[in-house]
């Protein structure tokens, strides 16, 4: 009698030491996670050899590498960083095969840069499809964080209206009052150019015409004559990378440089640096970073150029920030699942050694401070790379579009 109590006793605390260990078992190990992080993989999927390459490229590789190892040297996660890149030649198909290859068989945990607007496209429905975060870095064009917006793909470093209105407002302040356009036949160059003729009439300025050019063009003759023979005080280029860079170099050699306001809308620091100082000297420019602002990017900038040997550009600077916020949210979170980690990304201020405090907004686009300014004249400058003078902080919630105005359905009315 006595054994038998003693058994069923000794049952009775099994039974409650085996339920709670599979509580135990079944118990997350940390919020949002059911197992430790082991390792995280982080895709930059860029353009290495087409049109894009000097503005992304290599050079966002290494900004990715370099998040990695700042990310790494402060807060020594217990899980491996891995980095995979690719070449996406500009082409969004081929892009998409990268990107679903990546996450299907390779397991990888977000992708970004994706320049180029249809590659930036292409790759953000991909990643709705997959419950994948996309960090686009180096893609401006409003659709993103408007009206093709998905809850995975964060717009990180500018959008159109926050470079070319802003350029084309000052511009036009500036004496410039009659614009002509001489645009990329794409999503990105439309959106430059629409955002600029917003900021030209906001001025009080007038647009006299505009001409569409095929991506990736070499002549530019006939559109700079037309514009030329429109009488327009600026001519505006609607464009980015060599075909900016080409455009300007035509431009001045048929004379318009001096008589006409040469207005690259996205101009970045080795497009400059590609026309020269003497080509380029007054235009006035709109960027989300430049390596001279202040002590921090100073440090961070000459960490790139030893490694790289030219300055970053804002979207390189881009994407070291979103990669770094990104493995802080994964620490965070303990997982890398989608939700977890998208959850704290939006509730910590993104703060680095390239940005200024700034926050995700309901229509995941960064909202940051923007920076206009003037080119120096080649006597002005006192070092290499020595090519900006700030006119202008402009404020995040000045330089892009009011969530009253958007049409990004993740937003709430």
């Amino acid at each position: 009698m006595l054994f038998a109590k003693s058994l069923r006793g000794a049952v009775s605390c099994l039974a409650i030491a085996a339920a709670l260990s599979a509580v135990t078992a079944a118990a997350p190990t940390a919020a949002g996670a059911e197992t430790p992080v082991k390792e995280v993989k982080i895709g930059v999927l860029t353009d290495m050899s087409s049109i894009y390459s000097d503005l992304v490229g290599p050079g966002s590789v290494l900004a990715a590498q370099m998040a990695i190892d700042d990310f790494t040297a402060a807060e020594k996660p217990g899980f491996k960083i891995s980095l995979v890149s690719a070449d996406h030649t500009s082409k969004a198909d081929v892009a998409s095969s990268i990107a679903r290859k990546w996450i299907d068989e390779q397991g990888v945990n977000v992708l970004t840069d994706v320049a180029g607007a249809s590659v930036t496209l292409a790759v953000s429905n991909i990643g709705a499809e997959k419950n994948t975060l996309v960090l686009a870095t180096a893609s401006g064009q409003n659709s993103l964080s408007g009206e093709d917006c998905k809850p995975t793909t964060l717009h990180w470093s500018y959008n159109t209206r926050a470079v070319a209105a802003t350029t084309a407002k000052a511009v036009t302040m500036d004496g410039a009052k009659t614009w002509y356009f001489v645009t990329a036949d794409y999503a990105g160059g439309r959106s430059l150019e629409e955002d600029a003729t917003k900021g030209v009439l906001a001025a009080g300025g007038t647009v006299l015409g505009s001409v569409k050019h095929p991506f990736n063009n070499n002549d530019f003759s006939s559109q700079i004559l037309m514009g030329q023979s429109s009488g327009a005080k600026a001519i505006g280029f609607g464009n980015s990378g060599p075909d900016t860079i080409n455009a300007v170099k035509q431009a001045n050699e048929y004379g318009l440089n001096g008589s006409v306001a040469l207005t690259p809308l996205l101009p970045m620091i080795t497009d400059i640096d590609a026309m020269g100082l003497p080509m380029a000297k007054g235009m006035y420019v709109t960027e989300s970073f430049y390596w001279d602002l202040n002590d921090q990017t100073r440090a961070w900038s000459k960490r790139f150029f030893d490694k790289r040997g030219k300055m970053p550009t804002m979207v390189q600077a881009g994407l070291y920030s979103a990669v770094n916020h990104y493995l802080k949210a994964v620490k965070a979170a303990n997982s890398t699942d989608t939700a977890p980690v998208l959850k704290a990304m939006k509730e910590t201020t993104i703060s680095d050694a390239v940005t200024k405090p700034s926050h995700l907004r309901a229509d995941n686009i960064v909202l940051r401070d923007m920076y206009l300014f003037k080119v120096k004249a080649p006597s002005e400058s006192k070092q290499p790379w020595d090519y900006y003078t700030l006119l202008k902080t402009i404020p995040g919630e000045e330089a892009f579009a009011p969530l009253s105005e958007s049409k990004c359905p993740l937003v709430k009315k």
